[in-house]
């Protein structure tokens, strides 16, 4: 078998480095323009260039993400971008606009090219068209079945990547109109709102002030919220099928969000990729994904679209845990030097995660100040030591049990 690459987000430099090192292949970025996450931390031009060092460096790949769709006046500002671009020598842009395909093919015609989710591939004929364009890897709409995944990749050649974990967009492969309709903010131009995810009600025009609930049974709304995708059961299936990339999404998402779930997915392809006669998929790695906030899992439409149903009763957000920390520097007594991201006291019960599935629990000694003196809490943004366990790193992460209410 060939083992997929696994294509994990990153936001800004620290996540691109927690990706890299919690075992992503690759990773996706967008710049300060046309990547369709207008709110990410985005990189600019100089810290593009740190982030392919760094890269190289460690012998993964970056992509940088140009998936707008664009004006006409937008056009002249893309040919000087990608001017600026072209020395970096990125690994691969992300687009969606065959307009934005024909100008690089113009500026920059050596550069690999991957097809967005954004540009709705749902066809073997599409991905031929798509690939004689000059692109080399298509990320196959949402809206796919894994019979269908299959299907294109016995009448292909190109590459093909799939989503496998992360939000799933009410609109058809996330080209949505609803936050440009009720905020002003184009979900296209990569500013979306999220309306998607507000509550909503019915109010009949000669009835002003008395609001109906959008029902569609008794469970509620099947129209406006989303679950989570979450394909991890389903990676022999995947790799059976051909595909090349599994993405994970969530440029948008946390430093620990991309750190937990990444680092299940690559404990889960390195299982499979070592013993597919006998890989048998670990229930840890669930427990660990349920772990990180989320709506509740799904496994969208991957065997047939009766799966993907929406109920708003079963569409919140869940968290058990808090991301409390960073390990920055661990001491030769053994203590941590934590950078704190939420408060937490002595005598806590904390858990320490790191790359390959590493994970102890310990309670909260005490805690110290960089500088010195004994502390009662540790205090967001502070640096603090504390007693750690036996065999923490640099880079290693602390959370803690969330606490109710």
């Amino acid at each position: 078998m060939t083992k997929p690459e696994l294509l994990a987000p990153a936001g800004d430099m620290e996540k691109l480095e927690t990706a890299l090192d919690y075992g992503a292949d690759a990773v996706y970025v967008g710049g300060d323009q046309f990547g369709l996450r207008a709110m990410a931390g985005n990189f600019s031009l100089a810290e593009l260039s740190r982030a392919q060092e760094r890269v190289r460096e460690r012998g993964k790949k970056l992509y940088l993400t140009l998936n707008a769709y664009l004006r006409p006046a937008e056009m002249p500002e893309l040919r000087r971008t990608l001017e600026e671009l072209r020395p970096l020598d990125l690994d691969a842009y992300i687009l969606s606009d065959p307009g934005v395909l024909a100008v690089v093919r113009e500026v920059d015609p050596a550069r690999e090219l991957h097809l967005s989710t954004q540009a709705n591939t749902t066809n073997a004929q599409a991905a031929r068209f798509w690939q004689e364009a000059g692109v080399e890897r298509v990320n196959l709409a949402r809206e796919l079945t894994l019979e269908e995944i299959r299907q294109i990749r016995r009448e292909t050649t190109v590459g093909l990547e799939v989503f496998v974990h992360g939000a799933m967009c009410v609109a058809y492969s996330g080209r949505c109109l609803l936050s440009t309709a009720l905020t002003g903010r184009s979900a296209n131009a990569g500013a979306c709102a999220q309306p998607c995810r507000w509550n909503y009600a019915l109010m009949e025009e000669t009835r002003p002030g008395q609001y109906f609930p959008i029902e569609e049974d008794d469970r509620g709304s099947y129209v406006f919220n989303s679950r989570d995708l979450c394909l991890l059961e389903y990676l022999p299936d995947l790799v059976g099928a051909g595909v090349d990339s599994l993405k994970i999404e969530g440029r948008m998402k946390t430093l620990y969000y991309v750190a937990a779930v990444t680092r299940v997915y690559r404990a889960a392809l390195d299982a499979y990729a070592a013993d597919p006669a006998g890989y048998v998929m670990d229930p840890a790695w669930l427990e660990e994904l349920d772990k990180v906030s989320h709506r509740p899992y799904d496994r969208g439409f991957l065997f047939g679209a009766e799966d993907a149903l929406v109920h708003a009763a079963d569409s919140r957000y869940q968290r058990t845990h808090d991301f409390v920390g960073i390990v920055r520097r661990v001491e030769t007594d053994g203590r941590l030097l934590v950078e704190c991201r939420n408060r937490f006291f002595p005598g806590e019960e904390l858990e320490l995660i790191g790359p390959a599935m590493r994970q102890a629990h310990f309670v909260a000694g005490e805690l110290t100040a960089e500088k010195g003196g004994a502390l009662e809490v540790a205090q967001p943004n502070a640096l603090v030591l504390l007693p750690g366990p036996a065999g923490a790193r640099q880079g290693d992460l602390l959370r803690r049990q969330k606490v109710a209410g």
